[in-house]
């Protein structure tokens, strides 16, 4: 379990494939891998990574067919930036939502809107997952923890202070993991069931 509170940037620094099969190594500073542990979760543009293997100052992870399938790890290069968030522990503040780091899909970055001190981007995402998209919602977006702004059909915007874009990589981003608000997701599967179930009742 994450907070949506990406702590830094990480970059890539190796990356060995096989067959729909990824091996993914990391930098990044010590004090983020402080009592990190074989096992552990950590969240890399939002999606839940098991720790296989670490240094003081690398840590590794393996990446497998349906990750690649459904997120934007398959697309990543030695050097890019990525989102960095160790799991939640007891006690720790929840600053964002409850974001379990299980990707649901990706979205393309269409629009950008710069103003002096705040970016907005306009996101695509698959016609499926509209119903679970509404304005002043949360969604996880490369694991960080936002607000939607306005919603158009199969886009959102969302709005960014200076503070995010120096913590995140979507001021580069091009393709990003969405993650959707499992509360919401939950609200509205379960009245389209009972709708659908009174509807039927009534045929």
């Amino acid at each position: 379990m994450f907070t949506g509170i990406v702590q830094t940037q990480a970059t890539v620094a190796q990356l060995h494939d096989r067959d729909n099969f990824r091996q993914l190594t990391v930098e990044v500073s010590p004090e983020h891998l402080h009592n990190v542990a074989l096992g552990a979760s950590i969240a890399i543009n939002g999606c839940c990574l098991t720790v296989v293997a670490f240094t003081e100052t690398t840590v590794n992870f393996d990446i497998i067919d349906e990750t690649l399938r459904l997120t934007n790890l398959g697309g990543l290069a030695v050097g890019d930036k990525v989102n960095f968030e160790r799991s939640l522990k007891v006690g720790d503040e929840m600053g964002g939502h409850y974001v379990s780091g299980h990707i649901h899909c990706t979205g393309a970055i269409v629009k950008r809107e710069r103003s002096t001190d705040n970016l907005a981007l306009w996101i695509e995402f698959p016609e499926q997952f509209k119903p679970y998209v509404l304005a002043k919602g949360f969604i996880s977006v490369n694991g960080a923890s936002l607000t939607v702004g306005q919603v158009e059909s199969n886009r959102f915007s969302l709005h960014l202070i200076p503070e995010t874009l120096r913590l995140t990589n979507l001021e580069h981003a091009d393709t990003v993991n969405l993650e959707f608000d499992q509360q919401t997701m939950t609200i509205v599967e379960t009245v389209e069931r009972v709708l659908n179930q009174r509807a039927a009742a009534a045929d």
